[in-house]
């Protein structure tokens, strides 16, 4: 069967698909999903524990050890880390990359029963757990609401109004508020009216609690209706707890108001602050529906926002910190500008070499195989993103190699003579398995990363099935568009067959012979080469993902462990003023106590920390932050003096924390910290920054030591002695005022003038039980001392592991890494104890092993594709011993560009493997096709090589021009460089080697 014959005998039908394919195209292109990067699933439940009044060593001894021993018996789990700290457990849980998001669910709900299981081995007072698994939600727009002259409860009732409006927009599925203040009743007493009037805690916990309960109160039968009692009177306002009666020791009914000071105030500490240019601020953090349209989204977050402007006060101002909207809009415009100019640049190239027709023809085919394969994005679910982009950059390179091949082909049967319906047919005929089988390679080059299941896979999945529909469909238009176009529009060149080569034809053949003559020294020549490519290879840079593009980035600031939150946000004010008023920054949001909502899929927030503060810089141009951050890192070294700060880009790709991770794991705090000093060192000399661990630095504790026989004469214990110190500071919750849909807790605690004097502890007041009075704590504390611990307690599957963070200074990280790494793993590690990489060294080895068993059963078939298309093992042999020879020209590319060999260069790569594969499958094919018509074998090897010299320049030069666009995108720059080199020399050594190995080895 004879596609082409069949193509052109039906034209009407192949003319209405092309039509359809532009159309349906168009169409398809509008209604694309749109996401800044791609989705990828976050394979991690969070379990966290309430243990209050444990010290973090007790935390992890009998609280994370439990739930640790419980979820490490599933089957699913790849590895636990844990957080102990003071009162409370965090369990991490990584699942194995075999699960995917449609099998994840039944594994979280197994987590969930083993964690139920465990509940009834937890110490009392401690549970019950909560299980989270959807803490990877992607909030893509972030913005914050100031208002100067409005107090935090105003701009949060604002912000809740707004709250409810923007969850009816199209595509949002959360809003939530951040750093919103939570306001609480506190009601103070002072120690001397406590004693005074000797009412137990527990009586006013009790009958505040009483006040404000909705309790049922039944029914009445009123004629034929059931009429329901709803008393009112309960608490009404800050003023009414004022008039709560209690009885006092003596009997005597007293006026909670003349007891204590009720205020209604912010509750303090809080956990997070937010502030934006200088200014408190309460963000909303918006999120889009699963296989939402972020970009339609956002327009309609803009559309909603400005009709509910009636309703913003004056003098309140938003703030947009991440808008993944914009950041989408402007990748997708950039790419449209890009793979415009590459089609032009394509055409312009076809026009000039081909002829007008021919270059026009091509060009129109190429175009129609994009929009085809829009459609088929559009039926299978994938949006445009940074990753599906880059695989329609790679495709563009390889979709006009078919098309070409048929219209060189063409043109040919007319040059001797033939009718244009024989001549189209006739090479479709021909070349039809052997494209096929050739287009089968370079997709089978790119299906080890489609069919990868760790996260870096999972990220770059899209790619995969972009080049496979794109790919096939050029196949497919090739061989039935492009035969119907050809007859309808190409006309006989006006060189004939029997005029004889052209002079560029004749000196290329002359340099062949000449290399076939003196083949063996040729060869020998060609080793060398490939030799010092290999070589020269070993010093090209290493990278794991390239930088990312976005116009914002990171500080880290870490303040000692203990800081309070005031604290830090008071660092934080002249870091911000200071960054304010760097050239090309045009907003400096501030996160201070944790990390901002995930507004991104590669983004990781830090956990609460009240000694943490991160600043979200946005500038005019990415470009800008190459020259900003070294400033913006010596400033820090300057002035953070009490901590560690350090810049930091977002990262593409998954992953979190440093670049640099050095993980140190025995039993041993102690021996643990010593380690750790040593490794910090090492990476400190040797130029790093951001250097921290994360169990971070030993606190200070205040233990008041209990006199025994003093505390049993008044029957005390511990937990008596903790709820007064409790109250006595930070405020003990006593119960919840209703107002509302809010709900303000209400505390117990003692005046400002009695707070904040570690000095004056032992005269703080504790209700004896057995007195039934208020007593001094010095009257059972046998004394008070004053020591250092961990209150921070991290392991990695139930063994204690201290991370070492750090991250390289405009350098690699795999620079910086290839320096310390001999260093720290030559340390002195006693029995027990060991060291293990993590951060992006450890991503980059765990994609390179998921993709190592999949990359040899590709190849493998690639090998068993040439093997069965040619039914020979010689030709394959020829093809796979020319096809390594493109790593010179990457080589050649990447060192003289001082470009790193990337995550991108590695896909350029591939898309080398298939390009050089499918030139040298149609080249041996020609050859032997002329053989097989009867001329001697060394001509037909000349005359196949020399009538490939156009279609495999062209393709060559089409794709190498069409990548010049991208040569000044920092995306895709790297990937460029190895396309346009590692092609370039490809195409040599097609031409050249190619012929050589074939007469070598068929001698």
């Amino acid at each position: 069967m004879n596609l082409g014959r069949l193509a052109i005998r039906g034209k009407t039908i192949v003319l209405v698909f092309a039509v359809l394919l532009l159309v349906g195209g168009l169409f398809s292109y509008q209604r694309l999903g749109r996401l800044e990067d791609p989705e990828f699933t976050l394979k991690d439940a969070v379990i966290v524990t309430p243990y209050p009044g444990a010290t973090a060593r007790e935390v992890a001894e009998e609280v994370s050890d439990e739930i640790e021993r419980a979820v490490q018996a599933l089957p699913q789990i790849d590895y636990v880390r844990s957080t102990s700290e003071p009162g409370r457990s965090v369990v991490k849980v990584t699942i194995k990359n075999t699960y995917d998001k449609q099998t994840l669910p039944q594994v979280w709900d197994e987590l969930r029963r083993k964690v139920g299981d465990a509940q009834r081995r937890l110490p009392p007072g401690a549970g019950p757990s909560l299980v989270n698994d959807d803490f990877g939600d992607v909030y893509g727009v972030f913005m914050a609401i100031t208002g100067p002259e409005y107090s935090m409860a105003e701009i949060r009732a604002f912000a809740q109004a707004l709250q409810r409006e923007l969850l009816l927009v199209e595509d949002v599925a959360k809003v939530e508020l951040f750093a919103e203040p939570t306001e609480a009743i506190y009601l103070e007493i002072p120690r001397q009216k406590l004693a005074e009037f000797g009412i137990s805690p527990d009586t006013i916990a009790a009958i505040v609690r009483q006040k404000n309960l909705v309790a049922d109160a039944g029914r009445v039968d009123v004629g034929p209706e059931s009429v329901r009692f709803v008393p009112e009177g309960g608490l009404s306002g800050v003023a009414a707890f004022e008039d709560i009666l209690l009885s006092g020791s003596n009997g005597v009914l007293i006026r909670l108001g003349d007891l204590a000071r009720v205020r209604r105030e912010y509750r303090t500490p809080e956990d997070t602050y937010l502030r934006v240019d200088g200014q408190r601020a309460v963000g909303l953090a918006i999120s889009t529906v699963p296989g939402g349209n972020v970009v339609n989204m956002g327009r309609a977050l803009e559309r909603r926002v400005a009709e509910l402007a009636h309703l913003r006060p004056v003098g309140m101002d938003f703030h947009l910190i991440a808008v993944q909207s914009e950041a989408v809009t402007a990748a997708i415009d950039a790419f449209i500008v890009n793979l415009v100019e590459a089609v032009v640049i394509v055409v312009v190239v076809l026009l000039v070499f081909m002829g007008l027709r021919s270059g026009l023809l091509i060009g129109a085919v190429l175009v129609l195989t994009i929009f085809g394969t829009f459609i088929l994005m559009g039926v299978a679910g994938i949006m445009l993103e940074r990753i599906s982009l880059g695989a329609l950059v790679i495709a563009l390179g390889m979709l006009v190699d078919n098309a070409i091949v048929v219209v060189d082909g063409t043109l040919t049967g007319l040059s001797r003579g033939e009718k244009a319906e024989d001549a189209a047919a006739g090479v479709v005929q021909q070349t039809a398995l052997p494209l096929l089988m050739a287009t089968i390679i370079a997709i089978l080059s790119f299906a080890a990363i489609g069919t990868s299941k760790d996260g870096t896979g999972e990220y770059t999945r899209s790619l995969y099935y972009v080049l496979l529909y794109s790919l096939g469909l050029s196949w497919v238009t090739a061989m039935t568009i492009t035969p119907v176009l050809c007859v309808m529009f190409l006309r006989p060149p006006a060189r004939k067959a029997e005029d004889g080569p052209g002079a560029a034809e004749r000196g290329f053949r002359r340099i062949l012979r000449g290399l076939l003559v003196h083949r063996r020294l040729a060869l020998l020549a060609v080793l060398g080469i490939f030799a010092s490519g290999v070589v020269g290879f070993g010093g090209v840079k290493q990278s794991f993902f390239p930088a990312s593009t976005r116009p914002q980035f990171m500080i880290d600031l870490w303040l000692p462990r203990g800081t309070r939150i005031d604290e830090t946000e008071r660092q934080v004010e002249p870091i911000e003023a200071w960054l304010r008023e760097q050239e090309g920054v045009t907003q400096v949001a501030t996160v201070v106590g944790q990390g901002a909502p995930r507004f991104l899929l590669t983004y990781a927030p830090e956990s609460l920390d009240p000694g943490y503060a991160q600043f979200l810089v946005s500038v005019d141009d990415y470009r800008t932050i190459d020259t900003l951050e070294p400033k913006v890192q010596a400033y820090l070294a300057e002035h953070v003096l009490s901590g560690t700060a350090s810049t930091k880009r977002f990262r593409l790709g998954p992953g979190n924390g440093g670049k640099i991770q050095v993980r140190l794991s025995g039993p041993d705090a102690n021996v643990l910290r010593k380690l750790e000093r040593q490794v910090k060192a090492i990476l400190l000399e040797e130029g790093a920054v951001g250097v921290r661990g994360d169990w971070r630095q030993r606190v200070k504790v205040i233990r008041p030591v209990l006199a025994p026989q003093q505390a049993r004469r008044n029957g005390l214990d511990l937990s008596d002695v903790s709820a007064a110190l409790l109250a006595g500071e930070e405020g003990r919750a006593i119960g919840v005022y209703r107002e509302g849909d809010d709900l303000l807790p209400v505390y117990l605690r003692a005046p400002a003038e009695e707070r904040g004097d570690a000095g004056d502890l032992l005269n703080k007041l504790v209700w004896s039980k057995a007195a039934s009075r208020w007593i001094p704590l010095r009257q059972v504390v046998e004394r008070v001392e004053v020591a250092f611990t961990d209150d921070l307690i991290q392991r990695r599957n139930r063994m204690p592991t201290l991370t070492v963070h750090a991250d390289p200074q405009g350098e690699l990280a795999s620079d910086l890494l290839a320096r310390v790494r001999p260093r720290i793993e030559a340390l002195d590690y006693p029995v027990g104890y060991g060291v293990e990489w993590g951060g992006e060294y450890e991503g980059s080895r765990d994609a390179q092993e998921s993709l190592a068993p999949s990359v040899v059963l590709f190849g493998l078939l690639m090998v068993l594709t040439t093997i069965v298309l040619f039914n020979a093992l010689r030709q394959p042999l020829v093809i796979w011993l020319s096809v390594p020879l493109v790593l010179v020209g990457v080589t050649v590319g990447l060192r003289v560009t001082d470009k790193a060999f990337d995550f991108m260069s590695m896909l350029g790569f591939l898309s080398l493997v298939g390009m050089s594969t499918k030139n040298a499958i149609v080249l041996i094919d020609e050859a032997d096709a002329q053989i097989a018509a009867g001329k001697p074998r060394f001509t037909a090897l000349l005359d196949a090589t020399a009538s490939r010299v156009r279609p495999v320049s062209m393709a060559a030069l089409t794709t190498m021009l069409g990548m010049l666009p991208l040569l000044t995108d920092a995306f895709f720059v790297s990937m460029a460089v190895t396309i346009v080199f590692g092609l370039g020399f490809g195409t040599v050594f097609t031409l050249l080697v190619l012929p050589l190995l074939y007469a070598a080895i068929f001698r």
